[in-house]
């Protein structure tokens, strides 16, 4: 009885080992449900905003609309994808300078602190954390409370201090055994 046990829990534990880890760490901001009115009544769908980061600097905000919750939410991680920047960083995971920048009504600073960690509210917290960046405060200076236009004015703050997301290929990679050489592309 006792072995059954063990054999029951090491299936168990080796079944999450099959499911590769996701390239990104997601978060979701908000999921509304829109209605539209039809001639027959009203029409139901919903709306995800959701922000994708790799906690290396890469951070990205996608917005999916779908019948389904799900589909919106794999809609939205797909376009989060798709608008993925690569920050420009310190060594020690803050910004180099103080940003801002406003987007509809929310207005949104972010200030370098050193050692004083993450100091942010809301969405500006979740954007900081996904994105891997360490000491920094983060504030929104708008009455708005509206989770969207907040994250979209802290991705344009972050727009000033960043590049278009490019995958970091490794210098060699190995394939069944065999070490293939990655040349570097010239920019």
């Amino acid at each position: 009885m006792e072995g059954e046990n063990k054999k029951r829990n090491n299936t168990r534990r080796s079944s999450s080992f099959g499911r590769p880890k996701p390239e990104f760490d997601q978060k979701i901001l908000n999921i509304r449900r829109v209605t539209r009115v039809v001639a027959g009544g009203r029409r139901f769908s919903f709306s995800v905003a959701l922000v994708a980061g790799d906690k290396k600097g890469a951070i990205g905000l996608g917005l999916g609309k779908a019948g389904d919750t799900s589909l919106a939410i794999n809609k939205a991680v797909r376009n989060a994808k798709k608008n993925m920047v690569r920050l420009k960083l310190t060594k020690s995971m803050s910004i180099p300078h103080e940003v801002s920048a406003k987007f509809s009504s929310s207005s949104v600073v972010l200030m370098p602190n050193k050692g004083r960690g993450l100091v942010a509210g809301t969405v500006v917290r979740d954007i900081a954390k996904l994105a891997g960046m360490k000491d920094i405060t983060g504030k929104i200076l708008s009455g708005s409370k509206n989770k969207l236009n907040n994250s979209k004015a802290v991705i344009a703050a972050l727009s000033q201090i960043s590049s278009k997301y490019v995958k970091i290929a490794p210098e060699s990679t190995i394939l069944k055994n065999k070490e293939v050489v990655v040349p570097k592309v010239e920019k």
